[in-house]
């Protein structure tokens, strides 16, 4: 993999943070009033269950063009509260929407379901909504692909789901399980069922708690080439930024989200593991 895709992917996942933080304070609007079988397709590690029980009721309770407009409101209100009126309204934080839109102007449709629901949402005007909007498609393009691969290694979504706690870089297992509406018996079949593969240490299934999956030597090799692979495959548009343009981006949105961690975008303890593991 070359230094562009690299760059391109840790500069994604570091703005990773000013646009997740507003689901924090729905996301399948973009694409119309879908029934939940692309939902659980597009979002992948959301247990069926849940999403039959939302979807398409919630479309009945509101309009896709009334919860688009919600939904800016909301980024719009979350951002102002983590970053301040000044940060919202400064020349950087313009410089960065136009380098951001510059880059999310290059995502194209194909293959890429929930970036091209982003793509037809009309552009806002407002600086800091630009930049949520054009991290929005960007976050979903690098997704799309992300889905992919996880498809091709033959995880499911919960599979998935369960390996990623287990590299200990994101969701805690108990925030991972129920905000996507797993049983604790779906989550340990899935960890035994792992375990089989060779991709998780064995463990006692057996239990009433949700067991924390550790990878083996095959499992952290998997997760490490399907991150580089998401790397590789979400680079693109970030090339039309030029080196200096994805380096002068990271700067700017980088001191907006330590200035939005600061300042409480995320639950205290309890969502993220507080380290990688192993």
């Amino acid at each position: 993999m070359n230094d562009a895709a690299v760059a391109a992917g840790r500069l994604a996942r570091g703005l990773e943070p000013l646009h997740s933080q507003v689901y924090f304070a729905p996301r399948a609007a973009p694409m119309g009033a879908v029934g939940p079988s692309v939902v659980v397709a597009t979002f992948y590690n959301f247990s069926p269950r849940l999403v039959a029980r939302s979807i398409p009721r919630a479309w009945e309770l509101v309009s896709v063009p009334d919860l688009l407009e919600v939904r800016f409101a909301v980024a719009d209100a979350a951002l102002r509260r983590t970053l301040g009126d000044e940060a919202v309204g400064s020349p950087e934080m313009a410089e960065a929407a136009g380098l951001a839109r510059t880059a999310a102007g290059a995502v194209t449709p194909d293959g890429r379901p929930l970036a091209a629901g982003h793509l037809d949402v009309p552009w806002p005007t407002a600086p800091h909504l630009v930049l949520w909007h054009a991290l929005s498609i960007l976050r979903e393009h690098r997704g799309d692909g992300h889905i992919g691969l996880l498809v091709e290694a033959g995880l499911s979504g919960l599979e998935a789901l369960v390996t990623a706690t287990a590299t200990g870089t994101g969701f805690t297992v108990a925030f991972a399980r129920a905000s996507r509406g797993w049983s604790v018996a779906e989550w340990n079949a899935a960890v035994a069922g792992l375990a089989d593969r060779g991709l998780l240490q064995p463990a006692d299934t057996a239990g009433d708690d949700a067991v924390e999956p550790v990878l083996t030597e095959e499992g952290t090799a998997l997760r490490t080439r399907i991150e580089n692979d998401t790397h590789r495959l979400g680079a693109a548009p970030w090339s039309a930024l030029g080196a200096d343009g994805v380096t002068r981006l990271g700067e700017l949105g980088g001191a907006f989200v330590r200035t939005a961690l600061a300042n409480g975008a995320f639950p205290a303890e309890g969502v993220f593991a507080a380290r990688p593991k192993g």
